[in-house]
């Protein structure tokens, strides 16, 4: 067996030769067969596929979405400035100044009163006997002052005599035709008489201070009986009724919540640029929701001295700035009360606010006559 051949095989090639047996071949290895999961790889680029396309769609989605809403967000000119807020009316508390049960209701939720309107009336028979029993004291400290009175007339009538009598004997004394005996008797009536004079003028003043006593009882328990009955202090329309007839309360128990319809404003938020440049008196409009066509006029009434952060829910032209201060648009009071059956606490909307004088509202928003 030549080189070349030698190199052919890993195993050399011997001749077969009598009596030598030729070497074994090299046992087969074998390897197991694992089949490989074509379909397992071919779902996870289906998978991969499928996000893109949603990740790429929402994306596009909210492109749109923000391209829409920031092209429908109010243009309005250098000058003036907006943010949105919710309608808002003063809320008033109808509450009990005294402990006692509900005797009647005179309105309920939804309803519209006028100022001093009673509402409703709490159960005063108690106080009803008090004031009866004041009245009763009151007339008899005018009795009794009367009695004093006609006394001190009858003790004065005694002072005169005994100033009469006393000056007599006086007289009589000098000429020798009565006793210094009598004498003292008679200066000793007078000073009797002055003081039971004194002491009737004494009762007189004791009850006339006792008939004072009784008129403040009487315009005590008349006051107390009054403020039983509750009155709206201003006028407005009911929006919550807490307590029901028959009910006791304690002192301070409120029966009734009603919103002031002369105090209506928005509360909004602005940036401190934007908000150190407004007066307290600037003009605004409000535009509300469910009136886009109807801008309200309004005038600034209050601007806070402190910055605050952002509430989730209020948008500035600057969206989502971090510090913002409190602005506040009230609307007229004589507006407020002549549309009173349009007010709507918590209706949401827009305020706009000029704060350069001579910039002119545009045509969408200037006020209707």
């Amino acid at each position: 067996m030549d080189q070349k051949d030698r190199q052919a095989g890993d195993v050399p090639i011997v001749q077969d030769s009598p009596g030598i047996a030729a070497p074994a071949p090299p046992a087969a290895v074998v390897v197991p067969h694992v089949p490989v999961p074509q379909h397992h790889a071919g779902a996870g680029r289906r998978r991969l596929r499928a996000s893109v396309v949603v990740l790429a769609l929402a994306a596009l989605g909210g492109g749109i979405g923000f391209y829409l809403w920031k092209h429908s967000q109010p243009v309005v000119p250098v000058g003036i400035v907006w943010s949105n807020g919710r309608i808002e009316a003063d809320e008033i508390d109808i509450d009990t100044k005294f402990a006692g049960r509900i005797l009647e209701l005179h309105a309920d939720i939804g309803d519209m009163v006028a100022a001093g309107q009673v509402v409703a009336r709490m159960d005063t028979r108690d106080l009803q006997e008090s004031l009866q029993k004041a009245q009763a004291q009151r007339r008899l400290a005018q009795r009794t002052i009367e009695e004093t009175k006609a006394n001190l007339e009858q003790l004065k009538t005694q002072q005169i005599f005994a100033a009469q009598e006393l000056d007599r004997a006086q007289a009589l004394v000098k000429q020798g035709w009565t006793t210094k005996e009598t004498f003292d008797q008679r200066k000793q009536a007078l000073d009797g008489a002055n003081a039971a004079v004194t002491s009737g003028e004494a009762r007189i003043a004791e009850a006339e201070h006792s008939l004072q006593a009784a008129e403040h009882d009487v315009g005590l328990y008349t006051v107390n009986i009054k403020d039983n009955d509750l009155f709206a202090p201003k006028a407005g329309r009911i929006e919550y009724r807490v307590a029901n007839v028959g009910e006791v309360l304690a002192a301070g128990g409120k029966v009734f919540t009603m919103l002031d319809i002369g105090y209506v404003y928005m509360d909004v938020y602005l940036p401190t640029l934007d908000a150190g440049r407004i007066k307290i008196g600037s003009e605004a409009r409000i535009v509300l929701d469910a009136y886009p066509d109807h801008p309200i006029p309004a005038t600034v009434s209050f601007v806070a001295k402190e910055a605050q952060f952002t509430p989730k829910a209020v948008e500035t032209q600057n969206e989502r700035d971090k510090l913002v201060f409190r602005i506040r648009v009230r609307i007229d009071e004589a507006r407020s009360l002549e549309h009173a059956d349009a007010v709507r606490s918590g209706l949401p909307g827009l305020a706009y606010i000029r704060w350069d004088p001579s910039v002119a509202w545009p045509a969408r928003l200037q006020a209707a006559p």
